[in-house]
Order: structure tokens, then sequence, then C-alpha cells
């Protein structure tokens, strides 16, 4: 995770070249090279540049869809688990719709329509797994409402704001936290799954998604230009999978 963060922090100075400079001498020969210490793509773009350049834009569109998912979600979950009756039941039958159709069907339905940009990622994930959030929130407040702290601030005349906001979303923190972790991984997955789709960054930014739909025809020719892209993607999505398992020990042991 460090590692992913610092080159997308430092791309400016990290990157040897521009994502989208293209040097036409390496399209006779692609491959690995002093110059091009992970080869060049199928249009004479430096392969590690754009994969420093698109991390970069995973780690700045995955977190943000996944904060105004969790911003909506614990909205909604806090509301239907603490005031029950039909704010819960239209709530929850809001998420069963939502959550009846597979998220990457969500993400083409919305961004087909709308048009393919990093806002419009952030938009349809916050729609698919906004649902998702507002259950596990919602599971929580019912679980942690009748506790004594709870009952203490209703007898002292705190209102239903304070309550669900001091009271019960801090002891909400640990299991949200690793599920915020392993959102950010699917997150990520999908992300790439949209851009191989052609639905992801629009060309020529560097989507490590649309780096591997643009050379996988070239993989039997030329298999380090979808590779290395696919290896960044696990990579990334390991790393967020591993975080989430330490943080769960973590909590565990507390």
């Amino acid at each position: 995770m460090l590692f992913w963060v610092a080159l997308a922090v430092l791309a400016p100075i990290l990157a040897p070249f521009p994502p989208n400079a293209q040097d036409f001498a390496a399209l006779a020969k692609p491959t690995p090279s002093a110059a091009h210490w992970l080869g060049t793509d199928h249009k004479g773009r430096d392969i590690l540049s754009r994969l420093i350049w698109g991390a970069r834009i995973v780690l700045t569109v995955a977190p943000l869809a996944v904060a105004a998912a969790y911003l909506i979600g614990t909205a909604m979950g806090m509301l239907a688990g603490y005031f029950g009756g039909w704010i819960d039941a239209a709530v929850s039958r809001v998420s069963d719709v939502m959550l009846s159709f597979p998220l990457i069907i969500l993400y083409v339905i919305v961004i087909a329509n709308i048009g393919p940009s990093a806002a419009n990622i952030v938009l349809a994930v916050t729609l698919a797994s906004a649902p998702g959030v507002s259950r596990i929130v919602r599971g929580l407040v019912l679980e942690l409402k009748s506790q004594d702290y709870v009952a203490a601030a209703k007898l002292r005349g705190e209102n239903a704001a304070f309550i669900l906001i001091v009271e019960i979303l801090p002891n909400c923190r640990g299991p949200l936290i690793v599920d915020a972790c392993l959102r950010l991984g699917y997150t990520t997955i999908n992300i790439g799954v949209l851009g191989f789709l052609g639905l992801g960054l629009p060309p020529p930014d560097p989507d490590w998604g649309g780096m591997i739909k643009e050379t996988t025809a070239l993989i039997t020719v030329w298999p380090h230009m979808a590779v290395i892209p696919s290896i960044a993607v696990v990579s990334l999505v390991l790393g967020f999978n591993l975080l989430a398992d330490g943080l769960n020990e973590m909590t565990r042991q507390r």
C-alpha cells in the first residue's frame, strides 16, 4: 500500500516520461530496455510512467467513491436502525432493490448512460455500494442502541443526532473500517473492469484497466503490455485485503 501511495504522490518526480509521450523509435522493439525499464505499449508510451500516473488516478477515484458511499450509506443505516418503523422499511426496500443487481451491472448501466469519467465512476460506485454499507450500519445500530450509554444519553436529554453521531457511530468504527478497506479493493477491481470494458476513464488517461484492454490482442506477441498492468491491479487489491485483515485482527484483540 505504501509503495503505491508513494508512487502516486511522487508521480511528477518519479515518472521518467509524461504518461502520453510516445517514443516512435521503441515501436519496433517495445520490450524492457535501459530507456524504458518496463517496456512500451503498442503506441510507444512508457509503461512504467503510465503505471505510476495510473496509480494516482486509482488511489484518488477509489477512496473518493468509497468515502461517498460510506457517507450516504452510513446516514441511511443509522436512521433506519435507530428510528425503525416506516423509515427502516423504506431504506430496507430501497437497499433490497439495489442489492438485487450485480454491482458490475449497475456500474455499466449508470456509466453507459451518463458517460465515462472519474466523477461518473464515483457516482456509480456510490449508488451501487451505499445500500450494502447501509445494511451493515443498520445491524450495528440495532445492536448498540440498547446499550446503557445510549440510555444515559437519552436521560440527559440529548437529541437523536447527538446520540447517533457521538455515542453510537464511534462504537461502529471497527467493523466499518475493515469493510471500507475491503471495499477499496473491490472498487479497484471494478474500476479496472470498467476500463477493460471501455467504460473507465476516457483515453488517453493512463487507466490500468484501459491499458490491459488496449493490449490484450497483443498478449501472445508482447505479453508484458497486458501482464504488467494486471500485476499492478492484483498487488494493489492484495494490499487493501491485507490491510483489512490486519485491522480485523487488531479489532478482535481489543
